[in-house]
């Protein structure tokens, strides 16, 4: 079976998604450490939450990665259906921390 020639674009793309989930991640980290030292409002329960999140994220994203791997999918095309769910999980984290932070501020 012939391969699809590559495309530089496509690769582009999926390499631009991992450094949006690298920032997403920074950002996440960034206000949970700063929650642990009090000063960014977080939640009694996000040192769980932090835990108890990463292996179904993790799992989601290899599950992803291993169906577009089956499928015959190319490189490029593997590593964006991985970091997808990541990105997803990172970004809904991000929001909910932000959104935490702006309500508490507007309580005060």
């Amino acid at each position: 079976m012939a391969r699809k020639p590559v495309n530089p674009v496509q690769i582009w793309q999926a390499y631009a998604g991992l450094g949006i989930l690298a920032l997403e991640a920074q950002a996440v980290i960034g206000m949970r450490v700063l929650g642990m030292n009090g000063v960014w409002p977080v939640g009694k329960n996000e040192n769980r939450k932090m835990l108890a999140e990463k292996p179904p994220a993790f799992a989601r994203a290899a599950t992803a990665a291993v169906k577009k791997a089956a499928s015959g999918g190319r490189p490029e095309q593997i590593l964006t259906a991985a970091v997808k769910p990541l990105t997803r999980t990172a970004r809904a984290n991000r929001k909910r921390l932000v959104a935490k932070a702006v309500s508490h501020r507007k309580k005060t």
